[in-house]
């Protein structure tokens, strides 16, 4: 028992799920300020929609960044909270160029890409581990975002 941590899962396998986790935290919190950004900043025909629409996903990040830190502090470790260090840590980057509707799509859609690509990592990670808590939170947040990326896609076309 000296090897499982206080939920009963495997101590070591928890450090290496936190520290993916705390990478995963750092993407979405430069999307998430990505995302203010296009919406403060958006300009054009289609100000209105997409303004909303940037909106609703921030807002949406907001609650998963909260979820993903409790997750890290549920197994037992701490979350990251320096920009510094997101900005270090993330494959997402800080968009340049916030203005332009169309461009912003294509970001969101290139930054929902990286943050599903590890998330799938961390669904391995994870059901290696017996953690089904992880599990589900990646298995819905991949559900829900396949989903965006068709119809923000979709849009584009």
């Amino acid at each position: 028992m000296a090897t499982l941590n206080s939920i009963g899962l495997d101590i070591e396998k928890s450090k290496v799920l936190a520290e993916k986790l705390n990478e995963l935290l750092a993407d979405y919190s430069i999307f998430y300020q990505n995302l203010r950004g296009y919406h403060w900043n958006i300009k054009g025909d289609k100000f209105f929609e997409l303004h909303d629409k940037f909106q609703e996903l921030y807002e949406n990040l907001f609650i998963k960044i909260d979820e993903i830190a409790e997750r890290i502090r549920t197994l037992g470790h701490t979350p990251n909270h320096q920009y510094s260090i997101y900005l270090k840590d993330a494959d997402v980057k800080e968009s340049i160029e916030v203005s332009d509707g169309i461009q912003d799509v294509k970001d969101t859609l290139e930054s929902l890409k990286i943050i599903i690509i590890l998330q799938r990592e961390l669904l391995d990670l994870s059901a290696d581990a017996d953690d089904e808590g992880t599990n589900a939170l990646m298995s819905d947040y991949i559900r829900e975002q396949e989903k965006l990326v068709w119809m923000y896609s979709a849009y584009l076309k």
